[in-house]
């Protein structure tokens, strides 16, 4: 019989809250109570006890204390528990800080496994606080030897292969993977690959929720021992998924725009959630990114949860009035109008060389100090909605459109917002108004203005954004590609002038490879023109 039959795995896929270490470990073991009989290995994902990514509180002292703590009452539980656990947790030995994995089993710590390989790119610095183990060891459990990997481990081949030579019949994985486009199918092929080489069956464990601009998906797995995918979690949802050779189970693969919205919908969930916000406002302008930040906010709190404020000007058209007016109903979202005509005239008598984009940015700020008001009188949130090509470019107000607690599409290219509009309509009851989808983008902060008066077409500035920002290339190496000279130069040089702007933005759901937070770090005074 293979590892897989020999014993009764379930994997654990929950959501933990970083640095809610009660809370935790109350899932943890709530997890553990409803599964102990019908499991021997209850799998967590990584650093599971302190949520991931734990960043700077994994230098506090008393934090990690405090976790020692939480791991010695887990020892303790166990005693009356006839299943065993392993979880991701910090683990100091010999005042050296470790990503590890623990199996908890009968009153003991029966193993601590140690990660290799410490990723120290894109969003992630485990090198700022962890030590690299210099170990690998299968771990002993009840007659079969498991082969534990931790996240990064499993994208080298060294640790799987030592793994096998070490006796190991199943390779395990606990993640903290977050969430971007390609990035389901990079693990399964790597996870495959390990398969492959080893001729073992491998369990995939990844922890799900939003964590600031990050958001994990889940998709937890587990492959036999030819590569054959035998189960398969939710995405973007708890699952707790026992695993059995005799009842197979998979989820259908999600088309890509649905994969984005309910990434985006988890991302904004969970940060009201964790951070205790309840309520939603949003300024809705007529315009598609506020319409797709809207349908966001209902899918992840529910309408009755959002407030939508439209603040016309002398320059916002019928047009605009009647789609977001729609829009609020179609959505079911409660809805006012606050004209700021007014107050801006006001502020022109006293202020009268209020010209030119000045003008058009005090309308912007105007709506983004009603909003701000509004969300000190009633305590709600107010989502912003800027798309990935507007704060590339730096085509967004600060202090004004730029003011919120939280930006779903930040990540989001325009031309992107688009397709999930397309998308949404398709399979949603509640539909976004179709003409605010087809009509010509427009800030309307000026007579008959359109985006593409100062933007190339969505099409082409997204593509060369692509070429700029996730493929870093350089301003020459893109003209290469095909794209004019000037416009390549222009959308470079806008590009780096918005850092400033950028660096004061709203978090936002981490969508692509390369996005404007953690892993886009450029300085502000950059005099490099490549």
């Amino acid at each position: 019989m293979s590892a897989l039959e020999n014993l009764r795995f379930t994997i654990a896929q929950i959501n933990p809250s970083v640095g809610d270490l009660d809370g935790n470990l109350d899932r943890i073991l709530s997890v553990w109570k409803d599964n102990d009989q019908s499991s021997d290995l209850i799998i967590f994902s990584e650093m599971v006890l302190t949520g991931y990514p734990p960043e700077d509180l994994l230098h506090k002292s008393a934090f990690i204390d405090t976790c020692e703590e939480k791991i010695e009452y887990l020892i303790e539980q166990s005693l009356t528990k006839s299943s065993a656990i392993l979880i991701g947790a910090p683990y100091r030995i010999d005042n050296k800080l470790y990503n590890a994995a623990l199996m908890i089993d009968n009153g003991k710590l029966k193993s601590v496994t140690a990660k290799h390989h410490l990723p120290n790119y894109g969003v992630f610095d485990e090198k700022r606080y962890f030590t690299p183990s210099s170990e690998t060891k299968a771990a002993e459990f009840r007659g079969t030897k498991l082969g534990i990997m931790i996240c990064e481990d499993m994208w080298f081949d060294n640790i799987a292969n030592d793994l096998k030579k070490q006796g190991a019949e199943i390779l395990i994985s606990v993640n903290g993977s977050p969430f971007e486009i390609g990035k389901l199918t990079a693990r399964d092929l790597q996870a495959r690959a390990r398969v492959e080489e080893t001729n073992l069956p491998l369990i995939y464990v990844n922890q799900i929720g939003g964590q600031d601009d990050l958001v994990f998906d889940g998709t937890s797995f587990v492959l036999d021992a030819n590569g054959t995918k035998i189960l398969t979690c939710k995405s973007f949802e708890e699952d707790v998924c026992p695993l059995s050779s005799h009842s197979e189970r998979s989820e259908e693969s999600p088309l890509k725009e649905e994969l984005l919205f309910r990434a985006t919908s988890l991302g904004l969930k969970d940060y009201m959630r964790k951070t205790g916000q309840k309520k939603v406002l949003i300024g809705l302008s007529g315009g598609v990114d506020s319409a797709l930040a809207a349908a966001i906010a209902v899918d992840a709190i529910g309408a009755e949860n959002i407030h939508a404020v439209m603040m016309p000007s002398e320059f916002t058209s019928q047009e605009s009035l009647d789609d977001a007016a729609l829009c609020a109903k179609n959505l079911g979202i409660s809805y006012e109008i606050v004209p700021i005509k007014n107050m801006v005239a006001t502020f022109i008598k006293d202020q009268p060389e209020t010209t030119g984009l000045a003008h058009e940015n005090l309308q912007s700020r105007l709506r983004g100090v009603i909003l701000m008001t509004k969300s000190n009188m009633t305590g709600a949130m107010v989502v912003t909605t800027g798309n990935k090509s507007e704060m590339a470019m730096g085509y967004a107000t600060l202090y004004g459109d730029m003011c919120g607690g939280y930006n779903p599409l930040k990540d989001m290219y325009k031309t992107t917002v688009y397709k999930i509009c397309d998308w949404y309509n398709q399979t949603h009851d509640k539909k976004i108004p179709q003409n605010i989808i087809t009509k010509a983008p427009s800030a309307e902060l000026r007579p008959d203005q359109k985006d593409q008066d100062s933007l190339p077409p969505y099409e082409i500035l997204d593509a060369i954004l692509e070429c700029l920002i996730e493929k870093d290339l350089s301003v020459s190496g893109t003209i290469e590609k095909g794209f004019d000279k000037d416009t390549v130069e222009k959308v470079a040089r806008h590009l780096k002038i918005a850092q400033y702007k950028r660096n004061q933005s709203a978090p936002g759901p981490k969508l692509t490879p390369r996005a404007f937070a953690r892993e886009r770090r450029y300085p502000i005074s950059n005099g490099y023109k490549g």
